[in-house]
């Protein structure tokens, strides 16, 4: 099984972590979701196009390629946002000792 790409240092030693890493995933898969719709992902050309039940599925179909992208490497952005949680709870913890 290979370690996670988004883990490195201390924090690859702290299994009870995994919780904040998979918060930070979700983040960055909904900012490419944002990202994604924003560039037009999704939006249909043509005769047989459109309509709101395309619009709404297409919100599934941007949600899916952005988890992918995230599981993938993604753009670095969770690993960004899993450094600040980590020390916001070991700064929480600090200060409830």
């Amino acid at each position: 099984m290979n370690p996670d790409p988004v883990l490195t240092g201390p924090a690859r030693l702290a299994p009870d972590r995994n919780h904040l890493l998979h918060k930070a995933k979700e983040m960055e898969a909904v900012f490419l979701s944002e990202m994604l719709s924003h560039a037009g992902l999704g939006e249909s050309s043509g005769e047989f196009g459109g309509g709101p039940g395309e619009e709404q599925f297409a919100s599934f179909l941007r949600n899916a390629q952005a988890r992918s992208i995230v599981e993938k490497g993604g753009l670095g952005l969770a690993q960004t946002i899993f450094s600040a949680l980590v020390k916001a709870e070991e700064s929480r913890d600090v200060a409830k000792s």
